[in-house]
């Protein structure tokens, strides 16, 4: 478990990660950040909640028009 500190930015209030969490999330300086709520409290990650349903979706798309798509990308 690591600590953080609420802290003033500007008119806001913000956290500031060590390198650590942020080398294990793979993000970076510019990156979006999702802060998930769940039973147990939040859960601050780099993934979208949905981005499964968002494949998903794609896929079928992307199966539907194939043809299509084999077609624009000659």
């Amino acid at each position: 478990m690591l600590k953080v500190k609420i802290t003033s930015i500007g008119n806001s209030m913000g956290i500031l990660l060590p390198k650590e969490a942020l080398g294990k999330m793979k993000a970076s300086k510019g990156d979006t950040l999702y802060l998930v709520e769940n039973p147990d409290g939040f859960t601050l990650t780099p993934y979208q909640d949905d981005f499964e349903h968002q494949i998903e979706v794609s896929e079928g798309i992307m199966k539907r028009y194939r043809n299509t798509l084999r077609e624009l990308g000659k």
